[in-house]
């Protein structure tokens, strides 16, 4: 066995893993995994730069994951970066602040990297499954992004849209710093445009219909699974290989659009970091499930972060 750390430091969120890997059975076993919510997109797509504020955030993270690693004795470290971490401007602040306090450099990974991850971490778990057919299409979306992977036991064709929860919801439902609660018909129209192009651009790349298993991860989905389940609180293991029908999406999708802050503040499975943004993430994966023409999305709580955990094993 080998013990890892696997750091993924995404639009929305960053996210630390560790684990026992055994490569030659395929098992990994988790020691901790936890997530903080540090919105290091914040105000990227208007400015092209990380904000202080949200890379303070982000190094504070950064000092707690550090602490557990030294803890857990992790033997191998890996911190990869997504999305937002690709074109700033002031990309190599953020380098330098995670080297100091990790004493690893960030790897920005591309679109395409980030959507193998994806699949190794979502699908691995699944492939012997009698009762899911193949094709898989992974469907991993982000703060920044959406990763689009078909693959049966390796990845056939994947590609990366700039379409993300909070991209669409600082782009089209964000006016002078405050979000539209709830928003005007017009921007929910803007935000499914945008989702429609960008799937019209990942189609030219991955045949989305081809698929006949729906796998999607990350926070969005998640959320949306535990919302759909009734959760009294954010259950894991109860979210975990759930399978959320389009019409139950839909119903939670048109819930989210209509309310208020506080309304959904008030849903027990919804961080508090995600209120904001979980209205446009449950929009595209909507979008995603009408164009694909699924009816079911089998939800995963494996996700990248166990792809680039195996990757470091």
């Amino acid at each position: 066995m080998t013990r890892v750390a696997a750091v993924d430091c995404g639009t929305n969120s960053i996210r630390l893993l560790v684990a026992d890997a055994d490569p030659a059975t395929g098992e990994l076993i988790e020691l901790d995994r936890r997530m903080t919510i540090v919105r290091l997109g914040q105000g990227v797509d208007r400015t092209g730069r990380f904000a202080p504020e949200a890379l303070e955030r982000t190094f504070a993270a950064c000092r707690e994951y550090a602490e557990v690693i030294r803890e857990l004795k992790a033997e191998r470290v890996c911190f990869v970066a997504t999305s937002a971490s690709r074109d700033v401007s002031n990309r190599e602040e953020f380098v330098r602040g995670v080297k100091d306090i990790l004493g690893v450099e960030p790897e920005v990974i591309s679109g395409d990297q980030e959507a193998e991850f994806s699949f190794t971490g979502a699908t691995k778990e699944l492939a012997g499954r009698a009762d899911l057919t193949k094709p898989f299409l992974v469907v991993d979306i982000g703060g920044g992004s959406t990763e689009f992977v078909v693959g049966e036991e390796h990845v056939r064709a994947a590609r990366s849209v700039d379409v993300g929860c909070v991209r669409m919801t600082e782009r089209h439902l964000v006016t002078d710093g405050v979000v539209s609660d709830p928003p005007a018909a017009d921007r929910i129209a803007a935000i499914r445009a945008d989702v429609e192009a960008a799937l019209d651009l990942a189609e030219q790349s991955v045949p989305l219909t081809e698929a006949r298993t729906l796998v999607g991860l990350a926070g969005s989905v998640t959320t949306v699974a535990g919302i759909a389940l009734g959760l009294a609180e954010y259950d894991s293991t109860a979210i975990h290989h759930a399978r959320i029908p389009l019409e139950r999406v839909r119903e939670i999708t048109a819930r989210l659009l209509a309310s208020t802050h506080e309304e959904r503040a008030a849903i027990p499975v919804l961080h508090p970091g995600r209120v904001d943004v979980i209205a446009a993430g449950a929009l595209i994966l909507q979008c995603v499930m009408e164009r694909v023409g699924a009816e079911e999305v089998v939800v995963s709580e494996h996700d990248i972060l166990d792809g680039i955990a195996w990757s470091v094993a």
